[in-house]
């Protein structure tokens, strides 16, 4: 199975914050897709998301959520797959507020924080090449 890179959005405003990690990836010829999927609204449709890409153990999840970051831990936490938070901070005061639910997850929920998105499509890059 080819890898996949996921970008799950907590919101579509998030889209043009998610461009950032999904273009450079396209570029390198790799398989992205992009999705809105509210874990506090919407928590059947991340179900849905799990289901159809988390079969493949080269999947990536990419959660791009702010102010209570529940989706992140929700993919981990109902996946096997790697899961990176790349929260869309703003500003300093909303990193100061919101950075701690991205940080801070229960047992057996593993999920890595990048804050650049460029630094986060450069990591998974690495991932998978290292996955060859």
């Amino acid at each position: 199975m080819a890898p996949h890179v996921v970008i799950v959005c907590g919101s579509e405003s998030d889209f043009p914050f998610a461009e950032q990690i999904k273009t450079p990836l396209e570029e390198k010829q790799y398989d992205v897709a992009l999705i809105a999927a509210s874990a506090h609204k919407e928590a059947e449709k991340g179900l849905e998301v799990i289901k159809k890409y988390g079969g493949n153990e080269k999947t990536i999840f990419i959660a791009i959520a702010g102010r209570s970051n529940a989706l992140s831990g929700f993919l981990a936490g109902n996946s096997q797959n790697i899961v990176i938070a790349c929260p869309p901070l703003k500003s300093l005061e909303e990193y100061m507020i919101d950075i701690h639910s991205t940080l801070r997850m229960p047992s057996r929920t593993p999920v890595l924080t990048i804050l650049d998105p460029k630094n986060c499509a450069l990591a998974v890059e690495r991932i998978l090449l290292s996955q060859k």
